[in-house]
């Protein structure tokens, strides 16, 4: 594996990185460290806030609950589908470039988003931000991977960075209910302000431009636009598939989806014949970070179809405000602080899968607990769901975005980190898609509210099954190793 010294200038011994012998993170390294984990907790909080802030959206602006998921899926979209090529630019034009570019554009649409006065426009900037977020994510963690050095050191950084970016998720979901109080477009100036004192610190502590190596040359190449155009088509397709199964008509919802199956052929064979393919194929042989990637899918899906039903539950079925809707999901955020300093324990002790099939099945056992739901429910009875989810963060965020980038090249890492957000983000976008054409459905065939939300729940579960056999298999796979 190539080495990328000029990364962290401090990472020799005694410096920010830490010694030989020493693993822990000090000076110019920590400085870093804390800059991207901002970025990872930015986003964290960005997408959660909108969980919160969607029924203001709807009464503001009027729209139906099938429009109201594309708040959060046009973000997503934007994310899942461009993080591809955002990791691969990552590798070719320079992670420090990329960083500080994409977080600069982040700035500008939030901004623009909260100006938005038809639907249209809050969709174009959502997709914009989803974008910018989809080459910021996937440099910053692969600065990171190419800055510590592999082994105990890098998975500190890893677990921590991970962990705080999970935290953002749990947090968001109290800050969307109290800037929500104030008016639904705060939860778009918000991050404008966090985002631009992360852009004054990354100047100075971003290390200088450097390019990903193979055997000591220079990369160079141009990126497949054209795969990231078509495999983005491919997913859109997919999604809305999914989106109009519970009101249109059969052969529109069939149509979708084998145009979504046409364009992920058609993007296999462009990646075959570029000279710098997106994704080489081959690379998706590799089955430990094939399991992290599947582990991720099915983790973000059940979340963020339970939030979905959860939200609207509390908001439109019980009457609760966003900001007592924030404070019920605050239980949530106990992974901004077992994470850190629980998870890479673990990790070490037991290893990474066995600590993420704890975090997943930790899932499948809050999607359960929440089943007996019933119109009456006190907050002690829906907060041990609530708890369950927090701790599958916990356990289950961190070892996967591990597992995806341990034992890859430095020149992949890039690759790596978009793979593994594009699982997250596609695997979101399917469970919120599947969970509203559930909702839609149910509603409309006459069923109770509180009978709608036990529906859904459907989906989370199954997203939970299919994490856990992942894990599993990941765990099996381990043992046969040693």
């Amino acid at each position: 594996m190539t080495t990328d010294t000029s990364s962290l200038p401090t990472r020799a011994d005694g410096g920010g990185a830490g010694g030989a012998d020493d693993d822990r993170i000090r000076g110019r390294a920590l400085g870093l460290l804390v800059v991207l984990c901002g970025a990872a907790f930015l986003e964290g909080v960005d997408v959660a806030m909108f969980g919160i802030a969607l029924p203001a959206i709807r009464a503001d602006l009027g729209l139906a609950t099938g429009e109201l998921q594309w708040v959060v899926s046009a973000y997503i979209l934007g994310y899942g589908g461009f993080m591809l090529l955002g990791g691969r630019a990552a590798d070719l034009l320079g992670r420090r470039r990329v960083f500080l570019v994409s977080l600069g554009v982040f700035v500008v649409f939030s901004g623009l988003g909260g100006l938005a006065s038809e639907s249209w426009m809050l969709l174009v900037a959502r997709a914009a931000t989803g974008v910018a977020a989809a080459f910021m994510m996937p440099a910053g963690l692969s600065i990171i991977t190419t800055g510590f050095r592999e082994g105990p050191l890098r998975t500190r950084a890893l677990l921590i960075y991970a962990g705080i970016g999970a935290a953002g998720f749990s947090v968001g979901l109290v800050v969307g209910g109290l800037l929500t109080m104030f008016g639904w477009r705060w939860v778009f100036f918000a991050p404008v302000i966090v985002s631009v004192v992360l852009l004054a610190l990354a100047i100075p502590l971003v290390p200088r431009p450097e390019a990903a190596s193979r055997g000591g040359r220079r990369v160079r190449g141009r990126a497949d636009v054209a795969g990231a155009v078509v495999v983005t088509s491919a997913f859109l397709a997919l999604i809305t598939a999914i989106e109009q199964s519970s009101h249109a008509e059969p052969v529109v919802t069939w149509s979708l989806a084998a145009a979504s199956a046409l364009l992920l052929a058609a993007f296999v064979a462009i990646e075959r014949r570029a000279a710098e393919p997106l994704v080489r194929l081959a690379f998706l042989r590799r089955m430990p970070q094939l399991r992290a990637y599947l582990g991720a899918a099915s983790l973000a899906a059940g979340f963020m179809g339970f939030q979905f039903l959860v939200v609207l539950h509390l908001q439109e079925e019980r009457g609760w405000n966003s900001l007592a809707t924030s404070l019920a999901l605050l239980v949530l955020g106990i992974d901004a602080v077992l994470a850190p300093l629980l998870t890479p324990r673990l990790v070490a002790r037991f290893g990474l899968w066995p600590v993420t099939l704890v975090g997943l099945a930790a899932s499948g056992a809050s999607f359960l607990l929440f089943l007996p739901v019933a119109a009456d429910w006190t907050y002690a009875a829906m907060s041990p769901s609530f708890l369950a989810l927090g701790l599958a963060f916990t356990f289950a965020y961190g070892p996967l975005t591990v597992a995806a980038t341990d034992g890859v090249p430095d020149e992949d890492q890039g690759l790596s980190g978009g793979l593994l957000y594009t699982a997250f983000q596609i695997g979101a976008a399917t469970g919120l898609a599947a969970t509203s054409a559930l909702i839609t459905a149910a509603e409309g065939s006459g069923v109770e509210p509180v009978e709608v939300t036990r529906l859904a729940l459907v989906v989370p579960l199954v997203a939970a099954a299919f994490g856990v056999v992942t894990a599993v298999s990941g765990v099996v796979a381990s043992r046969r190793r040693r």
